[in-house]
C-alpha cells in the first residue's frame, strides 16, 4: 500500500506557483465573498488569505452580513466582474438559506470563476472543454497524475453526487477515459458496485461509511470525507482507514490527502486568470 501524501504534492506545485508568479505582468487577485458568521467558513477563507499572502497573490474578503438581500449579493458580484483589478471571484459557501447560491454562480463572470461553479464552465467541462473545474475533484486529478495512476480504461466509482466534488469527479474522470459509475444514497447494492472499483472516490460525509469488504483488492482509495467525530477527539475521513489500508494499492489519508489538494489547485485557478 502507498500513501498518496496531498501535503508533499500541494507543495511541489506551491513552489511552482512562485515560479510562475514571477514570470507574470498581472498580478492575480482574489475577491472572496462570505454571508453571515459560518465558523468553518472563516477558518477556510483564512486559509486561503494565507495561501494568497504566501504566493503574493492580492487577497480582498467582502464580508456581507446574515440578512443581506439577494440583489445586493449580485449588485456586488456584477461590480466585482466590471472591476479589471479583480481577476478571481470565489463565493464561500455556505451562504443563508434564503439566498439562491445557484443564482449567484451563475452571475460570477465566468472568466473569473475560479471554483467552476458557473453554469457555463459546468457545460464546458461536461462537453470536455477547457474550463475552470471545482478545485477537490481537480486536485484529486493531479493525486493521480503526481503518482501516475492512469485513468484511461480503469472502473472508477464516485460515491456521492454532490455540485461541488461528486458530480464534477464523475465528469473529469470520464474525460480522462475513465469508464464511471456515481452512486448515491438511492443507489441499491452499495457493495457490489464498489467491489468493481479500480479507482474509488468517496465524498458523503460519513465516517468510516466505506468498510474493507467494499473494497476490491489492489484498489486505489480515494478520501474527500472530512468528520469531527467528537469520542475520537480527531478527524476522521469517509473511509475505514485502518482496515480498507489493507487491502488498496494506494489510498489518501485524512487529514493531509485530498484537503491540502483543495487549496493549491484554488491558487493555480486564480493564478490562471492573471495569465
Amino acid at each position: 500500500m502507498i500513501l498518496i501524501d496531498g501535503k508533499v504534492i500541494s507543495q511541489k506545485i506551491k513552489n511552482d506557483l512562485k515560479r510562475k508568479m514571477n514570470t507574470l505582468i498581472k498580478k492575480p487577485s482574489l475577491a472572496v465573498i462570505r454571508v453571515g458568521e459560518d465558523d468553518a467558513s472563516k477558518i477556510y477563507i483564512d486559509l486561503k488569505r494565507k495561501m494568497c499572502e504566501e504566493l503574493g497573490i492580492i487577497f480582498t474578503e467582502y464580508h456581507l452580513d446574515e440578512d443581506i438581500q439577494q440583489e445586493d449579493l449580485l449588485g456586488l458580484i456584477h461590480r466585482l466582474n466590471a472591476d479589471e483589478e479583480t481577476t478571481a471571484i470565489l463565493l464561500q459557501s455556505p451562504i443563508p438559506y434564503h439566498l439562491n447560491i445557484l443564482e449567484a454562480f451563475k452571475a460570477i463572470s465566468p472568466e473569473k470563476d475560479v471554483d467552476g461553479f458557473n453554469p457555463l464552465n459546468v457545460g464546458k467541462l461536461a462537453i470536455g472543454q477547457q474550463t475552470y473545474a471545482p478545485c477537490t475533484p481537480l486536485g484529486i486529478m493531479k493525486l493521480l497524475s503526481e503518482y501516475n495512476i492512469n485513468v484511461e480504461g480503469k472502473n472508477c466509482v464516485v460515491v456521492g453526487r454532490s455540485n461541488i466534488v461528486g458530480r464534477p469527479m464523475a465528469q473529469l474522470l470520464l474525460n480522462a477515459n475513465g469508464t464511471v459509475t456515481v452512486c448515491h444514497s438511492k443507489t441499491k447494492d452499495l457493495k457490489k458496485i464498489t467491489m468493481e472499483a479500480d479507482i474509488l472516490v468517496v465524498a458523503i460525509g460519513r465516517p468510516g461509511y466505506i468498510t474493507a469488504d467494499m473494497v476490491k483488492e489492489g484498489a486505489v482509495v480515494i478520501d474527500v470525507g472530512i468528520n469531527r467525530v467528537s469520542y475520537m477527539k480527531k478527524i476522521v475521513g469517509d473511509v475505514d482507514f485502518e482496515n480498507v489500508k489493507r487491502k488498496c494499492s494506494y489510498i489518501t489519508p485524512v487529514p493531509g490527502g485530498v484537503g491540502p489538494m483543495t487549496i493549491i489547485t484554488l491558487m493555480e485557478n486564480v493564478i490562471k486568470t492573471a495569465e
